[in-house]
């Protein structure tokens, strides 16, 4: 069958050393006949390939480099994989079919729809329809964001789904946040409050270098789109404000709204992770406004049918999400951060607009012009896009701080605590025991809690009397270990009879004046106390 200058030839049954070259004179007549210029060979009843068959599809490659084998099957495909083929030539395995007809979409993101299947699985469809790669990249950083603590779901299966592919993940009796919003409005500050909290586990989390892409530079190419839209002295503003945002690893989901937050089993669940980049805070704010106002300031009612909550209900979340991330209430200080966060928004909404080619009429004439009036109001008054994302990340709580749990960080979690025991006045001796306990238990998290992978801890320091102590608590969600158990070393023996390792823990248990281990909730909690 020959289409477009493609010849596509089915290749069945078994090609062995008995049928190669009979079968490579079918296939060069049908070459022949047709004159194509590209060959793809449809392996879809293919059973059995040897290396004589091969050495025939080596041959066909050299005449043809673009040459693709598709619907292989799993055991046609070992053979590929394992001589090699696959590296030299585009070779795809058959995939089951899956409708999606009359499922109930759960999720839309710039790269794909999200539907329920099956009350237990979902599938991501999306909208490449050559997105093989794509789903690889994203199966890729969903595992870099898990290893890092961010709890999300992995892809199980690679389906086919009409003309474009789609993911597969399990999800038993979850629901999104945009339908318990919609369903339970009286569920509406615990949604904020988890929102916020997932938010702030990703914003806190830092990328090991050249993992995933900057999102900085996506925005001062959009900055750039604008030129021509906006009057000059505007236009260079933007580009100046957006080149003056630091770089900084933190990690940001880029879709985060209400249909990308899963609830399942009582866990929340990120979802949609192939937009995952480093970057300011402040590009993530930018695009929740949108999702919860931005795109929806002329057609109101767009949410309804986008999220399924109202207008007034993304507004109220907006606010609140603002409220509990900058842990504040103070009208200028959300003011600030939610000027920044909207030129974001509005800049990703023209570019945007721009690059599927400028619709001026009707609907998409208001949007463009109340876009641009209100960017322009807000370059006014702005002069950094910038805030202080520690601020931000670590909340209303000074006391507490969220920090990947590798050795590298070890100077970070002392300085924090020698900073709070600084300010009660704590005696040098004292907080030279104390910053040599906090070495050993964090150096073993890093070292063991999740090995051989990565992952967070949460270090809590709390000062309280009757006497006057501090308490400093170590979170992770690592194995279960209890190091308390542990039996103390026979600090008697020789130094040829005494066995390696324990001397840590012994330390901590002979300078700190009391400790306590739990183990709740999937995370290792141990409490050390220090009088003063």
């Amino acid at each position: 069958m020959a289409t477009n200058d493609t010849l596509t030839v089915a290749l069945k049954g078994r090609i062995d050393s008995g049928n190669a070259a009979d079968i490579e004179k079918e296939i060069q007549a049908q070459i022949d006949a047709v004159d194509a210029g590209s060959l793809i060979l449809d392996a879809e009843e293919l059973e059995y390939i040897s290396s004589a068959g091969l050495r025939v599809i080596l041959r066909l490659r050299k005449k043809y480099p673009d040459l693709r084998v598709i619907n292989v099957n799993s055991e046609v495909y070992e053979i590929f994989d394992m001589t090699g083929f696959n590296q030299m030539m585009k070779v795809e395995k058959a995939y089951k079919v899956v409708s999606v007809e009359g499922c109930e979409e759960i999720g839309k993101g710039a790269n794909g729809t999200i539907y329920r299947i099956d009350k237990d699985n979902v599938v991501k469809v999306y909208n490449n329809a050559d997105a093989l790669e794509d789903i690889e990249h994203e199966r890729e950083v969903a595992r870099l964001a898990l290893i890092l603590g961010i709890p999300t779901a992995i892809s199980y299966d690679v389906v086919k789904v009409g003309d474009s592919y789609g993911s597969v993940f399990e999800f038993l009796n979850a629901r999104s946040f945009a339908k318990i919003l919609a369903d339970e409005p009286e569920k509406f500050e615990w949604c904020a409050e988890e929102y916020v909290e997932m938010l702030k586990k990703i914003h806190g989390t830092e990328v090991p270098e050249g993992k995933l892409p900057s999102i900085k530079s996506e925005f001062v190419e959009r900055a750039g789109r604008l030129k021509e839209h906006l009057p000059a002295e505007y236009s260079e503003k933007l580009i100046r404000l957006m080149n003056d945002i630091p770089e900084v690893n933190r990690m940001i989901h880029g879709d985060y709204h209400t249909k990308n937050l899963e609830l399942q089993d009582d866990e929340v669940l990120l979802i949609d992770m192939d937009t995952l980049a480093v970057g300011h805070p402040v590009f993530e704010l930018g695009s929740i406004f949108n999702a919860f106002i931005g795109f929806f300031e002329v057609d109101t009612d767009g949410i309804e049918s986008f999220q399924g909550f109202s207008a007034e209900t993304g507004r109220r979340l907006w606010r609140r999400v603002l409220e509990l991330y900058l842990g504040t209430k103070d009208e200028d200080a959300i003011r600030d951060v939610e000027d920044k966060a909207r030129i974001i928004g509005y800049t990703r909404l023209i570019a945007r607009s721009v690059k599927r080619g400028l619709n001026l009429e009707g609907q998409g004439k208001a949007e463009y012009e109340i876009w641009r009036k209100n960017l322009m109001e807000l370059l006014d008054r702005t002069e950094t896009l910038a805030f202080d994302p520690d601020q931000s990340v670590n909340g209303s709580d000074p006391n507490e701080l969220d920090i990947e749990a590798i050795t590298e960080n070890l100077p970070k979690v002392l300085e924090f605590i020698d900073s709070k025991l600084e300010a009660v006045g704590c005696p040098l001796k004292t907080q030279m025991q104390i910053d040599v306990a906090a070495e050993e238990i964090f150096v073993n998290i890093a070292n063991y809690a999740y090995s051989p992978d990565k992952g967070m801890a949460k270090v809590r320091v709390e000062v309280g009397d009757d006497p006057l102590h501090v308490s400093i608590t170590f979170i992770d969600h690592g194995v279960p270990y209890d190091p308390l158990a542990k039996e103390d070393p026979n600090v008697n023996l020789s130094a040829e009879e005494r066995q390696i390792g324990g001397l840590g823990i012994f330390l901590v248990k002979n300078t700190m004046d009391d400790l306590t281990y739990e183990y709740i909730n999937g995370s290792n909690i141990l409490t050390l106390k220090k009088n003063l």
